[in-house]
């Protein structure tokens, strides 16, 4: 058996989802999934610590041992790609300090691993995210289901190893 947290950084809305996978299996099962989010009433420093205690309680509940983060892509706003950059420092720290090992996924090997199309859209990733696995369809938050996507990416990395 193995446990995934995928994240999907950002801080404003951060999407987190544990996936497990037992030997034998065809299917993850999606443990637990959220957007969480938090106040731009708050300043950005506490903004990132509730983000640091949030993943830190994920990670004491669920007991992942590896975390799939996806890596940044450069956007035109500076000011935000560093924000989130900020915010997946704190993820990562977090799930280093418990022991987790860590795995970086592009946006193109999320698609590919998802969809097996490297330019797959919003829609596409999606669409697969609702086959590859069982979830609710209440299950919308775009944030929610790309750290399902990106768990799935290193589940399908780390079998390839």
């Amino acid at each position: 058996m193995i446990r995934i947290l995928g994240i999907d950084p950002g801080y404003e809305r951060l999407g987190i989802a544990v996936l497990e996978k037992n030997k034998g299996e065809k299917k993850e099962k999606v443990l637990f999934s959220e957007c969480f989010k938090t106040s731009a009433k708050l300043n950005f420093s506490e903004r990132l610590f509730l983000i640091g205690e949030e993943v830190k309680k994920v990670i004491s509940k669920y007991k992942p041992e590896v975390l799939s983060i996806e890596t940044l892509f450069l956007n035109t706003n500076q000011k935000t790609v560093m924000q989130v950059a900020e915010a997946r420092g704190v993820v990562i720290y977090e799930a280093v300090s418990t022991g987790l090992k860590v795995f970086e996924a592009s946006p193109p090997q999320i698609k590919i691993a998802t969809t097996g199309y490297g330019r797959a859209n919003k829609e596409q990733i999606t669409k697969m995210v609702k086959i590859l696995v069982d979830i609710e369809k209440s299950k919308t938050s775009d944030d929610e289901l790309d750290a399902i996507a990106i768990a799935l990416t290193a589940f399908a990395c780390l079998k390839m190893k």
